[in-house]
């Protein structure tokens, strides 16, 4: 079934304007690498009830039915992962459906990809913000504990100062919506009900 968009609106094809709904919100959840943003656009869905998208875990599922893979930054299934993901985001905003997504979302790559989103959908950004030495914590944790994480080029981060320089140097997504900056290093500030609150507002 085709769904349009009409003044702000989905409408179905072949009904009045008493089945017109509301957009749906599409929840960008941003920021570097060790950021916490994956358990927390899990825990954020949970709370709106609505599907999280998240970037790495379609990497996984690719990786999942390949053979024989070994991750390397921009390596050939992390640039099958990019359109992927931005398709399945374009099916579900297109349904009407509230969507949390989930991935690192630099500017300079990703703001092409989600800028025309905002036709279908009114976003919100929640920036993931910790410390350059417990994003490095996490990473490593994570990389020692989690098998899936072979998906990912996690073994090329051996240097600290690399990747606190690069922790730094992170760029943003910058696309003129609402946005919200959560502390991550302990827990959540603002806590997970003003998160929720600032994803709901005006609705």
């Amino acid at each position: 079934m085709e769904i349009t968009v009409q003044r702000g609106r989905h409408v179905l094809p072949g009904t009045g304007t008493n089945d017109m709904v509301r957009r749906p919100t599409l929840v960008v959840v941003s920021g570097p690498p060790g950021a916490g943003k994956t358990t927390l656009a899990h825990r954020l869905a949970r709370r709106i009830g609505c599907p999280a998208i998240c970037r790495d875990e379609i990497k996984e599922g690719i990786v999942h039915a390949a053979d024989d893979v070994a991750a390397a930054p921009a390596d050939e299934l992390s640039l099958r992962t990019l359109p992927t993901f931005f398709q399945v985001l374009q099916v579900l905003l297109a349904a009407g459906v509230t969507t949390v997504a989930e991935a690192a979302f630099q500017d300079r790559l990703w703001r092409p990809h989600l800028h025309p989103l905002r036709a279908l959908a009114d976003v919100r950004v929640v920036h993931c913000q910790v410390t350059a030495a417990a994003a490095w914590s996490r990473i490593h944790r994570r990389r020692d504990e989690n098998p899936v994480r072979r998906a990912h080029a996690d073994a090329f981060l051996v240097d600290p100062r690399v990747h606190s320089a690069g922790h730094d140097r992170f760029d943003r997504v910058r696309l003129g919506v609402p946005e919200i900056e959560v502390d991550t290093g302990d827990g959540y500030r603002p806590g997970l009900d003003e998160i929720v609150a600032f994803v709901n507002a005006g609705r």
